[in-house]
This record gives structure tokens, C-alpha cells and sequence, in this order.
């Protein structure tokens, strides 16, 4: 009887829990999330202007500096730089835009951990789990553009 029970807790316990999956939300917007224990992850798909956005949104401001970077750690690991990023949240959020996300969805699907770097701040977070949503979401952009 003890051993039903404290399966039972566990269970209400790991399903209280924040999920920190990464997920694909389809819609006039494609959306690739995944709200990890460092930051909240975006990445969108606008087909009506046709361009891709990332924001990377952590609790505390980002300090200021003139490039951000994504470093992608794992088989196909590669670091992407810009100077184009805008703040927004009062300094929590960091937002990129572009045409083409190639390589920041290359970076995300076949890798291990993604780091944002701006100034003397890094926020990793792990890709476990990221790859299938990825694709869905690749789908998801292939079918607004058909």
C-alpha cells in the first residue's frame, strides 16, 4: 500500500512540474518553444512578411553589447553572431530577425545545448528532446509557403 502511494505522489509531483519540452505550435505563425529553466526559447515563422524571429527571454535584464551569439555545442556544433538584436521587456527579453534561420534551425536539431552570449552573460539550455520539434516545425513553414 505505501509503494501505490508514494508512486501516487510522484506522479502529481512530476506532473505539477514545469515542462520543459520543446514543442511546435502551427497557426498563421509557425512557433517552435521551449520554456527551459534558464530562459524561454521563440522561434517564429511569419509567412505574411516572410521572416523568422528568435527571442531568448530570461528573469534577470541582459547586460548591454554590440553582438549576440547562439554557440551550438554538439556533432554539428557552430556559433552565430549578429549585431541586429533588439531588447525589449525592460532588457529580459532579446529578440533577432532574418529571412533565412538555416543554421539556427541546423544548430538547434543536431546539437546537444544552445548558449545565448551577450556581454559577459551566457544562458545555456538543452536541445534534448528539441529535434523532432524542429522538424515539425520546418513542416510547419514548408506548408505556410506552399
Amino acid at each position: 500500500m505505501m509503494i501505490r502511494f508514494s508512486r501516487a505522489v510522484a506522479v502529481i509531483l512530476l506532473s505539477a512540474a514545469p515542462a520543459l519540452a520543446w514543442e511546435t505550435k502551427p497557426g498563421r505563425v509557425c512557433e517552435l518553444i521551449h520554456d527551459g529553466e534558464n530562459a524561454f526559447f521563440r522561434v517564429t515563422y511569419d509567412p505574411a512578411i516572410a521572416e523568422y524571429a528568435i527571442e531568448v527571454r530570461t528573469v534577470e535584464p541582459w547586460p548591454g553589447g554590440p553582438i549576440f551569439a547562439m554557440r551550438f555545442d554538439g556533432p554539428r556544433g557552430l556559433t552565430i553572431t549578429t549585431d541586429r538584436h533588439i531588447a525589449s521587456d525592460e532588457g529580459r527579453s532579446l529578440t533577432v530577425t532574418d529571412s533565412g534561420f538555416g543554421n539556427v534551425l541546423n544548430g538547434l536539431e543536431f546539437n546537444h545545448t544552445a548558449t545565448a552570449l551577450l556581454g559577459d552573460r551566457s544562458v545555456p539550455v538543452s536541445l534534448d528532446g528539441a529535434a523532432p520539434a524542429v522538424q515539425d516545425f520546418r513542416a510547419c513553414a514548408a506548408g505556410l509557403n506552399a
